[in-house]
This record gives C-alpha cells, sequence and structure tokens, in this order.
C-alpha cells in the first residue's frame, strides 16, 4: 500500500509545525492536514486554512455523522481536536501526500488505518523547549509555561517509544532535521514529485 499520510508529532516548541512547512516547501506533493477544533481562532487565523473552527456543540454533531473520524479532548484548556475526514479524503482523492500533526492517540489512528510512518521531534534538552517556548510567547504566563512543560515531559517519557522514528531538532540547526525526515520519507517510499 502507497503511503500517503505521514505523521510528525512532538512536544509544543519541538518544531513540528516548523518542519512541516519545511517539507511542505521542498515537495509539492505535500500537504498539511486542516485539523477540526472546538477552540477561538487566535489573530490571523482563517477557518478551513488554519484550522476548521466548530462550536463544542457542532463538534460533537461532527463526531456522531462520522466526520470527525478521531479525536482529543485537552482538559487543561476545554477544547476538542480531531481529524475532518471531508479534508482528508479530498487530499487523498487528489493524489497529495498528507502530514498530520497528532497527539499520540491520532498518531496511532493513522498508524493502523493509513499505514502512516510515524515522526516524533523533540529538542535535545527541556531547557531548550523552555527557552522556545518563551521566545515564541513572551507574555506567556509562569503558569502557562508550567502546564507545557510538564505535557512535554510526560509526552517524552510516556510516548516517545511509540513513535517508528525521533528525530533531535537540535537548536539553530533546523536543516539537519529536515534532512533527517527527508531520508525517512525515501526509505519509507514515499512520493516526494
Amino acid at each position: 500500500m502507497e503511503k500517503q499520510v505521514l505523521v510528525i508529532a512532538g512536544p509544543t516548541g519541538s518544531g513540528e509545525s516548523t518542519i512541516t512547512k519545511e517539507i511542505i516547501k521542498k515537495f509539492s506533493i505535500f500537504t498539511r492536514l486542516v485539523t477540526a477544533t472546538t477552540r477561538e481562532p487566535r489573530l490571523n487565523e482563517k477557518d478551513k486554512k488554519d484550522y476548521y473552527f466548530f462550536s463544542e456543540e457542532d463538534f460533537k454533531k461532527e463526531v456522531t455523522r462520522g466526520s470527525i473520524i478521531e479525536h482529543t479532548f485537552v482538559p487543561g484548556r476545554s477544547v476538542y481536536y480531531g481529524t475532518y475526514k471531508p479534508d482528508l479524503d479530498d487530499k487523498l482523492a487528489k493524489g497529495l501526500n498528507i502530514i498530520v500533526n497528532p497527539d499520540v492517540v491520532g498518531a496511532r489512528y493513522y498508524k493502523e488505518h493509513y499505514n502512516a510512518t510515524t515522526i516524533f521531534i523533540k529538542t535535545e534538552s527541556v531547557g531548550v523547549l523552555k527557552d522556545r517556548l518563551v521566545k515564541r510567547d513572551s507574555s506567556i504566563s509562569d503558569e502557562e509555561l508550567d502546564r507545557r512543560l510538564e505535557a512535554a515531559k510526560y509526552e517524552l517519557d510516556n510516548e516517545e517509544d511509540f513513535y517508528d522514528h525521533v528525530v533531535i531538532n537540535t537548536e539553530g540547526k533546523l536543516e539537519e532535521a529536515v534532512n533527517e525526515v527527508v531520508e525517512i520519507l525515501k526509505r519509507d517510499k514515499y512520493r516526494l514529485s
């Protein structure tokens, strides 16, 4: 079965979104899956481009309808995230390779149902992760920072071993991490053009 779905995941601040963007820039056959969520749009985010934004009630209706095929509830933020099947099906039908940035629940789903290769991105240390989070949002509260770091430590301690590959996104060496992902894509026989 030809591989069309790729999971790139990791703790917030690890660089999974940046690496996803770099792979899409390098290979036009790759695109990002647009996730469904119940969270409010952030500044400049657009519905159907950045996320499919749903009210909690509508999100649950889409789950019942079968349009959201896997999902997770994030208790600390009271938000749902999930896979919007119409977006996934449309991109698969166009012959595109789809990069998904899920949590471990989603990663398991894609591995089982779509033969996805799963890649876990991490930094060289939790300290680097902390620095990135603060640099990305200088107004982040200590409580929010602690919460995100605790979640990251949990992922590193309990979920990393599930993934097929682990790539360290060393500070200042993004291109090396991207190249490592490209080598994985070649080995796992993803179409690159």
